[in-house]
Formats: structure tokens, C-alpha cells, sequence
């Protein structure tokens, strides 16, 4: 079959109509390709073992979109979107290859969720002096609209709680508010977040907030650092992730139709913590590979975490069936991020077997 060909028969498999994220609530893990655990148990999984000092993507084979990582002693704790009855999904290794899935890292939601449709979605996690404060998009049931809030707990599996009653950040006018990412900068913390305008036929931008010490609440005016206005982009921007390098701010970014091949990363340089920012020429740095066997469909909604002076993007792509149609599940990717001449360069995405992250530790 052509390129040309390929390409216009998998625009029909895998791209979805309406709303960029209306449907974002997963599908539970019910098919064979797709490991899983029961709700409210635990179990382990893992990448494919390619040998002792090898692994190969995805690194979670289990339905977990939206994967954020947080290290606190030798565990790693990585929380995703709702999903097998849980309003945040969690997993926790100790060598980033090797996953147990676990309860609900937020089992109760806040008295201003709307109950009957939660969309518990994108939860990052913070170490605050002795707290950690998860930052996480639900259905406010005021507005109708998805919101920001945040929850608290003494230690990362939680249980967290929100005992607000009302969220975080909530921009009705603009479609709503979702993907908080926190950010520390010196001294001062910032919150990034989306407006949700994609829901409702209003432009989408990233935002940045300053956050009070204890973040818990927000300081001054949000700010504007990006729009949806390359080809690339297409109707959205989100999953914003902040990262600095050497005095340099980079804003890294998820962008287009996300249940689709369309769905990719890029990132924007920008002067300081609020900006201004200015896209990368070279965007996307992270998509879709539709041209060989096997199929990897819609990589993104990124994190960045290092590993012994390595950097490693963090992500999820859509299982693809072996009837080569997409599943319902989105597994958990790990791929290094080089600096070359001051820009990241993702090695990746890769199904080939590469070296682990943590060597033989």
C-alpha cells in the first residue's frame, strides 16, 4: 500500500470527532493486549524484559493516561487520570521498569465535584515543606464546567483529601481550567494551567499563576504564555511542563485531537518563569510513528523527570490491537530527552529494547 494511501486509511481508524478531551474518562483495561488489576487491589506490571539491563517500551502496559512522576526516598510514584474505579489511578517502582499498581491515591472528592460525572483527570504531585499538595482537573458542579483543585496529604500514596468547597482555578468564561502543573522556581512556586476552550469553540491558551508559599492558594493575575495558533496544534494546547536548564526556561507542551495519530509534544522557550515564550521552530519534537511496524499513535500529556544527570520524558500512547485498529487504553512510555546546542531532542519513541534508567541499582 502507498504512503498516501496508509495515511488516509489511518486518519479513518484513529481519529475522533468533537471535543478534543469530551470523551477523556478511560475505558477500563478489558482487552488482551492490556494488563490490569482488579479495582481496589493491587498488581504488578511492567515493561517487556528484554534482559537484565534492558527494557522496552511501554513501560506500563496497563490503561494509565496522563502519567505524572514523583520520586521521595528510593520510590518512584506515578499518578495518572481516572480510571479501574479509581478517581486517581497510582503505580509505584523502585526502578522505573517495574510497576504495582495501587488504591486510590484520592479516594473521596471535594464537596464542589459534581458527583454523578467527577472526570478526575492529569494529577501532579509536590512536595511542600512536609505536605504534598496534588494539583488535579474535575467537574465542577457549579459551573458544569472541568476545574482545577487541590488536595493535601502527609505523605505521596495519600490518601489526599480536598476539603475546599470550591476549586483551585476555574475559568468558566473561557471553557473551563485543566492540566495543573506546579512549578518551583528559587523560592517561588507557579501553577501552569490550560483554559478548557477547545470544549466549547474558544481559542486555548497556557497559563501561569503565581502560588501563595504553602500552595495552596494563588497570587496576583494569570498570565498568558501561549495559544493554539501553529498548523501542528491544530483546536488545542495542553499539558503544560515547565523545566529549567541552565538559566533557561523551556515550556514543554501536548497539542491536537489526543485520542488521535494527530496528538503530539512540542515546547516553547521562554525568558523566566512567566514569560514570555516563543514556540519552537522544530515543534513536534514527539509524534505519532504511523510509517512502520509496530504502530505508536498518539504520544503525549508528557512529563520530565532525571535519573543520575539523565533527563527522560515521561508519556502515553494508545495501545494498538493486532488487528492494527487502536484500543481503549493509553500505556506508559519512558524515552531520554537530550540537550543539544541548548534544545531537547526526545529519543523516541522507541520499541526497540534500551538500557534501563537505573543501570544496576
Amino acid at each position: 500500500m502507498k504512503r498516501s494511501a496508509l495515511l488516509s486509511l489511518l486518519v479513518i481508524i484513529f481519529s475522533l470527532s468533537g471535543c478534543a478531551r469530551a470523551a477523556e474518562t478511560p475505558t477500563a483495561p478489558g482487552t488482551a493486549a492490556a494488563t490490569s488489576a482488579p479495582a481496589g487491589t493491587s498488581g504488578t506490571q511492567g515493561a517487556n524484559a528484554s534482559g537484565e539491563d534492558t527494557f522496552t517500551n511501554p513501560v506500563l502496559r496497563y490503561n494509565f493516561p496522563d502519567p505524572f512522576l514523583l520520586k521521595e526516598g528510593d520510590t518512584w510514584y506515578a499518578y495518572a487520570t481516572n480510571g479501574a474505579s479509581r478517581n486517581v489511578q497510582m503505580a509505584t517502582s523502585t526502578d522505573l521498569v517495574t510497576w504495582k499498581v495501587q488504591s486510590d491515591a484520592m479516594p473521596a472528592l471535594a464537596s464542589w465535584v459534581q458527583f454523578s460525572s467527577a472526570d478526575v483527570w492529569a494529577p501532579e504531585v509536590m512536595k511542600i515543606g512536609e505536605r504534598y499538595n496534588l494539583y488535579y482537573t474535575a467537574r465542577d458542579k457549579a459551573s458544569g464546567k472541568q476545574c482545577v483543585g487541590v488536595a493535601v496529604s502527609d505523605r505521596p500514596e495519600g490518601k489526599f483529601r480536598d476539603e475546599r468547597d470550591s476549586p483551585l482555578v476555574c475559568q468558566s468564561d473561557e471553557g473551563g481550567t485543566i492540566d495543573a502543573s506546579p512549578f518551583r522556581d528559587g523560592d517561588r512556586l507557579y501553577l501552569y494551567f490550560k483554559n478548557d476552550g477547545n470544549c466549547c469553540g474558544y481559542p486555548t491558551y497556557i497559563y501561569v499563576q503565581e502560588m501563595a508559599p504553602d500552595g495552596l492558594s494563588l497570587v496576583g493575575e494569570p498570565v498568558r504564555l501561549l495559544r493554539n495558533d501553529k498548523p501542528w496544534e491544530g483546536h488545542v494546547i495542553e499539558a503544560p511542563t515547565m523545566v529549567k536548564k541552565e538559566e533557561q526556561y523551556y515550556l514543554f507542551f501536548s497539542a491536537n485531537n489526543f485520542g488521535g495519530y494527530e496528538y503530539a509534544v512540542g515546547y516553547a522557550t521562554c525568558e523566566t518563569a512567566t514569560g514570555p515564550c516563543e514556540d519552537a521552530p522544530e515543534n513536534p519534537i514527539l509524534s505519532s510513528r504511523m510509517d512502520e511496524q509496530p504502530l505508536v499513535v498518539g504520544p503525549g500529556h508528557q512529563t520530565i523527570i532525571e535519573v543520575d544527570g539523565q533527563d527522560w520524558l515521561v508519556y502515553h500512547a494508545w495501545e494498538v490491537l493486532s488487528s492494527g485498529t487502536r484500543g481503549n487504553n493509553r500505556f506508559m512510555w519512558m524515552d531520554r530527552l537530550e540537550w543539544v546546542d541548548g534544545k531537547p531532542e526526545v529519543l523516541g519513541p522507541t520499541t526497540d529494547p534500551q538500557p534501563r534508567p537505573l543501570g544496576d541499582s
